[in-house]
């Protein structure tokens, strides 16, 4: 608790005290929907308590997959978005469902398995080629298989490799990134995961290794919408554009790049905004 305590009011001092507004004094609140591993990588936990204390704000966060949380922003159910699938996002703009979109950060997916390795993907840098290799050896596969950015993007690895996985081998879960990590490492399995997830997951003893890795195929951009307002009254449009400007600021961005350095030598996310 002390060292959270610590942290809290280390951003606070960092993101936090520069760019405030005169806070009301009512609280306000902010629907924020987000994949899953902005979450369950612990970045939220340790950026959002800066935004909140220096804008008087409480952001109910609602983590789910990227498919989901458009869909929450096309239903006018959440005031402001950060998900992982660009071509999803372009068409969500496009359709006049957001009204602003930042580039925001970045890190990459990863296969990970067990360290028997029975499809012997270890090593490689070419994701077709490791899912072939599992596709052939019909060694178990945990797909997330919950319309997420992440499986949008198996998906694509999967047409990439020219195989249509099926068959008791290949399983999905409708789970989220710690629930499918979680699953994958009692079952022995391979998964996709996005870097930041997998490590943050590493501190609670899971024992899957790092196996395919480096593919550019495998870049794994963030981006921050804001929801249109013409949703209805109930959309907090100034406060998410608010909320957007804080998280492409300098210092916010500077946190993004600090997170994670201290426990794995290495940051989770790459800050990415222009």
């Amino acid at each position: 608790m002390k060292k959270t305590a610590f942290l809290i009011i280390l951003i606070s001092l960092l993101i936090g005290c520069g760019d405030a507004a005169p806070q009301s004094a009512e609280r306000q609140k902010l629907i924020l929907a987000t994949t899953t591993s902005t979450e369950n990588s612990g970045l939220l936990d340790y950026l959002l308590p800066a935004f909140e204390e220096a804008y008087n704000v409480d952001v109910d966060v609602v983590a789910v997959g990227t498919g989901q949380a458009l869909q929450l922003g096309e239903d006018g159910n959440a005031d402001v978005l950060m998900v992982h699938a660009r071509p999803r996002e372009d068409a969500f703009m496009a359709a006049g469902h957001g009204v602003r979109r930042e580039d925001v950060m970045y890190n990459d997916f990863i296969i990970v398995g067990p360290a028997a390795d029975p499809a012997g993907i270890k090593g490689l840098n070419d994701v077709a080629a490791g899912l072939q290799a599992i596709a052939a050896a019909e060694a178990p596969f945990i797909s997330r298989g919950d319309d997420s950015g992440t499986h949008i993007k198996e998906l694509s690895l999967w047409a990439e490799s020219g195989i249509s996985p099926s068959g008791d081998w290949y399983i999905e879960a409708g789970q989220g990134m710690g629930a499918v990590l979680t699953m994958a490492d009692e079952r022995q399995a391979y998964t996709l995961t996005d870097r930041g997830t997998y490590l943050a997951r590493t501190l609670e003893g899971i024992d899957l290794g790092i196996l395919v890795e480096g593919d550019p195929l495998l870049f794994n951009p963030y981006g921050v919408i804001a929801v249109n307002p013409n949703k209805g009254d109930h959309i907090q449009a100034e406060l998410a554009n608010t909320f957007i400007d804080w998280l492409i600021s300098p210092a916010t961005q500077e946190a993004i790049g600090k997170f994670g350095v201290e426990e794995f030598g290495m940051p989770l996310f790459t800050p990415d905004a222009k």
